[in-house]
């Protein structure tokens, strides 16, 4: 799977608020109410990785949580990740209600 064009990351990006391009990876930060509401959001984020064979780099702060994509055997930003992303947006809503 080839890398995007830094153009073609921000085209992807722009139906996923809140996540930015930088660094060669594509990331966001989650917030939520509580700890545990962290940590039941990156339990469902894990089932989606796994499902998809592709594994974020995961961040947890309290209540924040911060995830970050690249396709490591590519050194860069794939479909794979944007794919991935949208899963985890998913989850996002569902697990925090937003």
């Amino acid at each position: 799977m080839a890398g995007l064009s830094e153009d073609e990351v921000r085209a992807a990006l722009e139906d996923l608020p809140g996540w930015r391009f930088e660094g060669g990876e594509i990331f966001k930060q989650y917030k939520f109410p509580t700890f545990m509401e962290a940590i039941a959001f990156i339990d469902r984020l894990a089932d989606a990785a796994d499902e998809a064979d592709h594994h974020p780099d995961l961040e947890n702060h309290y209540n924040r949580v911060r995830v970050a994509l690249h396709t490591w055997d590519q050194n860069a930003v794939t479909e794979k990740d944007v794919a991935l992303a949208h899963r985890i947006e998913a989850a996002s809503v569902m697990e925090a209600g937003y």
